[in-house]
């Protein structure tokens, strides 16, 4: 772990081009990014540079055999005026497992909250400070070796980028169960953020939405007779009073989210069930009149109401108001521990000023 990272400030700042009153989700980038090498056996040292290209040829491996691997966080402004990044922990071993899964260099945590520390540090002034907004960190692996056989590279690039971004979803979506293409099998890669679980998603989610839906439901690869998650995020259900989403499998990611909304529920004495959810089941529970409420947990999406689930053809409504009392009281208890309202008993919020 490299004591000081060295940093090379930009000549001019883009802070005065962005408009942090209308903030699209990955549309600005911060002045700063952090590049580390890999090469002969060890990570060498990270360095923070201006933003901008960064050269390649078109014989990396990256390219050609899709050893990719990413994260997702965020870093805010606090109350007072601090800003916190958070639970960095538990992506940085989630980032482990997605490299180790992908025959990637693993990377020490300590190492990676350093890195992630001093990015934020030397671009603080891109934490914006109104309701709904964030400083999104985008951390990325990839193989750099020049080589067109089919091999594990020897040589990596890490890279953390950060912007500014609002709200990922700013209103109630409709999303489509798929019973045709799949995101991933048992056993395959989708418990890791690899870039090829995106890439392949992408052709059936265009296909929803020129049916008007805005995200699928994947199902399970064997029979799509039970929900994993959705596109951008993990996917949860209120049904009978109770809080229900799909049981973790090598299929299914394992959302920062996701595990925190979980701990706030039980801590706010709600009935919790992790466990296989099938299409049949949610349907009877549309049917039956049992589910109140719909909505995904993920980094970008946070608390993402969903109004309307298509099943087979039928696309079935949420009672109205669609933002219902449980994710409603999950989405402020996770905003007030954040900005600093509610005390963090968990110890969540990673504080670096």
């Amino acid at each position: 772990m490299a004591p000081s990272i060295p940093v090379t400030r930009t000549g001019k700042s883009r802070l005065s081009e962005t408009d942090f009153n209308r903030l699209e989700f990955g549309k600005y980038i911060s002045d700063h990014m952090l590049l580390c090498a890999w090469k002969e056996g060890a990570w060498q040292q990270p360095e923070i540079v201006p933003y901008g290209p960064v050269s390649f040829t078109p014989a990396m491996l990256a390219l050609h055999y899709g050893q990719a691997v990413f994260e997702g966080m965020k870093a805010y402004r606090m109350a007072d005026g601090r800003i916190t990044i958070f639970r960095p922990d538990m992506h940085a071993e989630r980032f482990n497992r997605s490299l180790q899964r992908m025959a990637m260099p693993p990377m020490d945590n300590e190492f990676f909250l350093t890195c992630l520390r001093a990015l934020v540090e030397a671009d603080k002034e891109w934490v914006p400070a109104h309701e709904g907004s964030a400083l999104y960190i985008r951390p990325v692996v990839f193989a750099t070796e020049q080589r067109l056989g089919l091999k594990v590279s020897d040589e990596y690039l890490f890279v953390i980028l950060t912007g500014p971004v609002g709200p990922y979803f700013n209103k109630p979506i409709k999303v489509k169960v798929e019973e045709t293409y799949v995101r991933a099998a048992e056993g395959g890669t989708g418990f890791a953020k690899c870039a090829g679980n995106y890439g392949g998603a992408f052709y059936p989610t265009l296909r929803a939405r020129k049916e008007g839906y805005d995200q699928v439901l994947w199902t399970d690869a064997c029979g799509h007779q039970y929900i994993d998650e959705s596109g951008a995020m993990n996917v949860m259900f209120v049904i009978n009073n109770r809080l229900i989403t799909p049981a973790l499998t090598s299929a299914i990611l394992d959302g920062v989210t996701r595990h925190t909304l979980l701990t706030l529920a039980r801590e706010m004495g709600i009935a919790v069930e992790e466990r296989k959810i099938s299409v049949k089941e949610l349907k009877d529970a549309f049917e039956r009149g049992l589910i109140t409420e719909a909505f995904g947990a993920g980094t970008a999406a946070v608390v993402a109401t969903i109004a309307a689930i298509g099943i087979g053809g039928t696309d079935y409504y949420l009672p109205e108001p669609h933002a219902g009392p449980v994710q409603e009281r999950l989405r402020r208890q996770l905003h007030d521990i954040r900005r600093g309202h509610a005390p963090d008993i968990y110890g969540w919020n990673y504080i670096i000023a």
